[in-house]
């Protein structure tokens, strides 16, 4: 991996994509996210992202296509620095993606949460149609990497063995083993679905919008509604804020549940895979910072500890 100083030359980047005339600016370049599978820095009104190592071109510029005619739902890239394109270009080993900025949602304000936008705007992308050769969303894998993250990081930890109980009772296309079931993953997916991944455009007081393509692509809807589904019966989403995402979900046509009744038998699979990918990770990242489970992760292995004695019944299974 290049040693080069990816940052300050993505700054850069950022500040020629914002001012195309070539103009110097007294705009101050905002460092919004360096984790190792993005950097992502705000100049003016845009946004420019150094997407993980590794990324392929195709399947990113793909999802950028989608995104780009899906403009109601999905947050629409803009074009980079002259010569403006909207195709990924090269940065060292990073390929590199620009958007206008837009107003996340405020993690201080939890009662303003936006859950009818996140839900209604989640059916309208399940019942969009999905572009040939889109790849497969990469929910499950994100959750595949978050136990090897466990069994690198914290292989003697307590809490590992249940989360490690609860994740091989899972079926195989969950745990990114076996190919999704198809008679229920053809829907355009998100694949990573939380309250970061919405802002408003244009900001501040513009509709809500759905960002980060990075997961998008085809696969099974339910994995969309698992966070909060997965975080309500933790007990750490009320019961009030998940009824109104379920309730304006159905509103909106979604097809990931049926139209009323029972939802869990279509999000149960879903929902346990994503409560062990957050317990795995708070493990990992509780171990790596040298302290103890707060009382949110200790809920979260908990819930794996429960699960791992609990068979994932066949209704939950889309592949059944």
């Amino acid at each position: 991996m290049t040693t080069a100083p990816l940052l300050p030359e993505l700054t850069a980047q950022a500040a020629r994509a914002a001012h195309t005339d070539g103009r110097n600016c007294p705009c101050e370049a905002t460092v919004l996210a360096t984790r190792p599978d993005a950097t992502v820095v705000r100049h003016a009104g845009t946004v420019a992202k150094a997407h993980a190592p590794g990324t392929d071109p195709t399947e990113l510029a793909l999802r950028l296509t989608t995104a780009a005619r899906l403009p109601g739902i999905l947050l629409p890239p803009l074009p980079g620095p002259p010569p403006a394109t909207t195709t990924p270009t090269a940065l060292h080993d990073r390929l590199v993606t620009f958007w206008p900025y837009g107003t996340p949602v405020d993690p201080d304000a939890p009662e303003a949460a936006p859950w009818e936008a996140a839900a209604t705007l989640l059916a309208r992308l399940h019942r969009s149609p999905a572009p040939p050769g889109l790849p497969p969303m990469r929910g499950p894998e994100k959750a595949a990497r978050a136990v090897t993250r466990l069994r690198t990081a914290a292989p003697g930890h307590p809490a590992a063995r249940p989360i490690l109980r609860a994740w091989t009772a899972l079926p195989a296309w969950a745990r990114a083993e076996a190919p999704m079931p198809p008679a229920a993953s053809g829907a355009l997916c998100h694949g990573d679905l939380h309250l970061g991944q919405l802002v408003r455009y244009p900001a501040p007081g513009g509709p809500w919008l759905l960002i980060d393509v990075d997961d998008l692509g085809t696969g099974v809807p339910a994995w969309d509604l698992a966070r909060p589904a997965a975080w309500f019966a933790c007990g750490l989403l009320p019961p009030e804020e998940w009824t109104r995402f379920l309730g304006a979900y159905r509103a909106a046509g979604g097809p990931a549940v049926p139209a009323d009744g029972d939802p869990w038998a279509a999000l149960d699979t879903a929902a346990r895979a994503l409560t062990v990918q957050t317990a795995a990770l708070a493990v990992a990242r509780a171990t790596a910072a040298h302290r103890p489970l707060d009382e949110v992760e200790q809920a979260v292995v908990d819930a794996c500890d429960r699960m791992s004695g609990v068979p994932v019944e066949l209704a939950g299974d889309p592949a059944k």
